[in-house]
């Protein structure tokens, strides 16, 4: 049985998008629409949770599900 990786507050944002891209969704519901930008993508999901004043492990425990349940499909 495969591991899914697991994301953490430290975890990139280009790590993230590349590992799924779907999640592209939750960055763009709190407001992050510079998915795109060189500098955006090397952002910690903590620090990108900060400037959009987003709970950092509500986002954590979010994607992680979300993870989770596209692995199983």
């Amino acid at each position: 049985m495969e591991q899914t990786a697991q994301i953490t507050k430290d975890t990139l944002i280009g790590d993230i998008l590349d590992l799924a891209p779907d999640s592209a969704e939750f960055f763009l519901a709190m407001g992050m629409y510079c998915l795109g930008c060189p500098a955006s993508r090397g952002e910690t999901l903590e620090q990108a949770c900060m400037v959009h004043a987003v709970d950092v492990n509500e986002m954590v425990q979010q994607l992680n599900e979300h993870l989770a349940s596209a692995s199983k499909k």
